[in-house]
Parts: C-alpha cells; structure tokens; sequence
C-alpha cells in the first residue's frame, strides 16, 4: 500500500508541475512537435515539452556546457546534451524545470 501511495504522489506533484507551465509568450506553435521530440538519451524518453524548453544562453566552460537559469550559471550534465543537426531555432535549448533540473539541452547551430 505504501507503494502505491509514493507512485500516487509522484504522478500527482508531476502532474502539477506540467500543469503550471505554460510556452513563452513568443512560442512559434509550429515548432511543437520538434520540441515534443526531444528524447533524453539516457533513457529515450522524451524530455518534455515546449512549456519547459526555452532558448537560453550557454557557454563552454572546461569541458562542459553551462546554462544562464535565473541569472546563475549551471552545469549541464553531459548525458543530457542532445547532439541535434535539426535545431529549428538556431539557438542553445534548455529543457529545464525546477523540480527536475535540466532535463535536456540542445547546442545552438553555432556550437
């Protein structure tokens, strides 16, 4: 029982966490389905959807990625770039929440 109660509230906090975001007010609705095809390569599942990816500022730093998330600088973990030649947007893709942290991040055209 208790199991099943922990598998309840996890769907339930996921479920609300979806449910509050919402894509940026600039969202091109026709770029959907490239965002809904994100898939983290560590388990080929899909990262998330447009509410949660946003274009973002990065950088290289050593031999890692880094993201601007709330005016600081964050790792990305290396099993979480994506290595995409399709980016429609031609800028870096965070796929990032603040319950999961980031979830998948596609390198700009440019990177």
């Amino acid at each position: 029982m208790t199991r099943w109660l922990l598998a309840y509230t996890i769907i339930l906090i996921a479920l609300a966490a979806s449910a509050f975001a919402s894509p940026p007010p600039d969202a091109d609705p026709s770029l959907a389905p490239w965002f809904n095809g994100l898939m983290d390569p560590q388990t080929n599942r899909s990262c998330c959807g447009a509410a949660d990816c946003r274009p973002t500022e990065n950088r290289i730093r050593d031999d890692h990625y880094e993201v601007l998330v709330d005016n600081q600088w964050i790792p990305v973990p290396p099993g979480k770039v994506l290595k995409r030649t399709d980016n429609p947007t031609g800028q870096a893709v965070l796929c990032w929440s603040k319950i999961l942290g980031v979830m998948c991040f596609v390198p700009g055209t440019g990177a």
